[in-house]
């Protein structure tokens, strides 16, 4: 029976001794290799053939970029208010010797030295620039973090703080604060609007009234104009009839009476506030005034026709001296 067991023992430990003898790593994986408990090099992904008893696999360091959450902690900001923050840090391995002996507990390591720089960096910073400059304080903590933690063979790639929430009083002082000024912003708003639609009103009755006034300007300039050809009208009327009685034609003086009289009469016929027209005269003098116009008008014409028959006389030549 004894020797019955003994070929198990055998293929025991031959397959005992095949296994620590053949190591095949994983991609995304390094392991480093103790020869009597000390460090001597690290296995890459793929095969590999150690010595049994005398060599082992020390540590199994995975080289790929990895992610841990950094739990939620009070800090106290520059201006004395209280905020609950949590972040999170991506990272990677780049030296798995380092990472594997250089540091105890490395995950545990790395979210400490995030949480105790959090409270440096929020520390400096008050209320308002920790809620509005979070894309600043993610690049000082990572600058920070990934100097601290270079000695360990790591690489932090991101920080980001996930979430910064201020006490309840504060958000509704807050929120009490920015209504008042957004209400300021409106009643600005509106003052401005209301200033400049009284300019632009100011600006348009200004122009209205330029432009009446040029209107006007305009306006008495024609009529001074016409004025100024009807007094020349007048007076060549004046002329013409004034040379018309001084040869000896009185119903010229008729025809001017008669004008003036008819002209007087229309005023007095247009005007609005008129109902009714009286006649102080005669209706025969306007007759008569008439009858002498028809008169004028019937001379004029026949000396405007002995004009054309009548030849022009030559003067006569003037005695012969002897």
């Amino acid at each position: 029976m004894g020797l019955g067991i003994l070929p198990i023992i055998i293929v025991a430990v031959a397959v005992i001794i095949l296994y620590k003898l053949v190591r095949i790593v994983p991609q995304g994986y390094e392991w480093t290799v103790e020869r009597w408990g000390k460090y001597t090099h690290t296995l890459d992904p793929g095969f590999h053939l150690l010595i049994p008893v005398v060599q082992n696999v020390g540590r199994k360091m995975n080289m790929m970029e990895q992610v841990l959450d950094v739990p939620s902690q009070d800090v106290i900001t520059k201006d004395n208010a209280v905020v609950k923050v949590d972040g999170i840090v991506f990272y990677q391995v780049l030296d798995a010797a380092k990472a594997a002996y250089e540091v105890a507990q490395l995950e545990v390591a790395i979210v400490n030295l995030i949480m105790t720089n959090i409270r440096t960096v929020l520390g400096s910073l008050d209320l308002d620039e920790s809620l509005s400059k979070r894309d600043e304080i993610n690049a000082r903590l990572l600058r920070v973090v990934d100097e601290a933690t270079h000695p360990w063979g790591l690489k932090v790639t991101r920080i980001e703080l996930k979430d910064i929430q201020p006490p309840r009083d504060l958000v509704d002082s807050m929120a009490r604060q920015m209504k008042a000024e957004r209400e300021k912003r409106a009643n600005i708003l509106d003052a401005e609007g209301f200033r400049q639609a009284a300019i632009l009103k100011a600006e348009g009755e200004k122009q209205s009234v330029i432009l009446a006034a040029e209107g006007e300007k305009e306006a008495a300039f024609r009529q001074a104009e016409a004025r100024e050809r009807l007094a020349a009208a007048e007076a060549k009327a004046t002329e013409v009839v004034s040379t018309a009685i001084a040869g000896g034609d009185v119903n010229a003086l008729n025809y001017f009476v008669a004008n003036k009289y008819i002209e007087a009469l229309k005023a007095m016929a247009e005007s609005p506030n008129q109902k009714m027209l009286l006649l102080p005269i005669e209706a025969t003098g306007v007759l008569g005034s008439l009858a002498g116009i028809a008169e004028l008008a019937k001379n004029a014409l026949e000396k405007q026709a002995v004009d054309k028959v009548a030849p022009p006389r030559t003067p006569a030549p003037p005695p012969n001296p002897r």
